[in-house]
């Protein structure tokens, strides 16, 4: 199906900004939600149809969802590292909203913590990666058309070249935000991607080995 309407939930986040900058520039219509509409660049606010509302909101959701062919999920917690359920509850509303108006595409950024044994998650992290970890068993049970995306640590590097890996941690040690940002809205629209769990990371195609 040819995508032209987005919404991205967590569109205030430094992942979401990124996503809704490639998507603007891609000529999308772009639906940004989050729950405070002061978090945004003066460039996105003027680009973009901002949506106030709580994630843990089901009807919140489900009014915004309305209307749109895929759905971008940059959810998190910012500095807050407490034990949490938002992510989590917040993806279930967004997956429950997607089926009552049938759109069956999604993107969901999630950390790649879930794929370190438990006891090298370091502890600060612990609850939080809990909370990705609800978010993903929601995801893989949804049956939509899911790409759950695992990057490692995001740098400020200006690159938006990534590198993809399926089925688990990525081949490099880090990706640009801005890499991570196209890659979210790149993603909706290629197939082979769907269902699977996506490693990104931009080292080897940075740093190629000799």
């Amino acid at each position: 199906m040819t995508i032209k309407n987005v919404i991205i939930f967590g569109a205030s986040g430094q992942i979401g900004v990124k996503a809704c900058t490639k998507a603007v520039n891609q000529g999308l219509n772009v639906r940004a939600f989050s729950r405070d509409s002061s978090q945004y660049p003066k460039e996105i606010k003027e680009k973009v149809v901002i949506v106030e509302g709580d994630v843990t909101n089901g009807e919140d959701v489900k009014s915004a969802i309305e209307g749109q062919d895929a759905v971008i999920v940059t959810l998190g917690t910012r500095n807050d590292l407490a034990p949490t359920t938002v992510m989590s509850k917040g993806m279930q509303n967004i997956i429950e909203a997607m089926k009552f108006h049938g759109i069956n595409i999604v993107s969901v950024c999630i950390s790649a913590f879930l794929f370190f044994e438990p006891e090298k998650v370091p502890s600060i992290f612990q609850a939080v990666t809990d909370d990705h970890k609800r978010m993903f068993n929601l995801l893989k049970d949804s049956g939509l058309n899911w790409i759950a995306v695992f990057p490692p640590h995001f740098t400020d590097a200006t690159s938006s070249k990534y590198l993809v890996k399926h089925g688990g941690l990525p081949a490099g040690r880090s990706v640009s935000k801005e890499a991570l940002g196209s890659f979210m809205i790149d993603c909706l629209s290629q197939n082979e991607h769907y269902q699977k769990v996506c490693g990104i990371s931009q080292d080897e195609l940075e740093h190629p080995k000799s």
